[in-house]
């Protein structure tokens, strides 16, 4: 990949533990396959925009 092994990514592993903490990572990593995702969606080409036009039905009930 980056030409980074196993004995690199376990040292920023443990940087980056030290620096925001265990009760962090998980939401660090959610919000970081989340980024992932939308930018694997956006290059596909899925609009994650909705553009159908809904019925308001609360409008007639006046």
């Amino acid at each position: 990949m980056f030409g980074l092994g196993l004995p690199e990514l376990v040292i920023i592993l443990v940087i980056v533990l030290l620096v925001f903490g265990a009760s962090r990572l998980g939401d660090i990593g959610s919000g970081l396959g989340k980024a992932i995702r939308g930018f694997k969606d956006s290059v596909a080409g899925k609009d994650a925009i909705d553009v159908t036009p809904k019925k308001d039905d609360d409008s007639k009930k006046s």
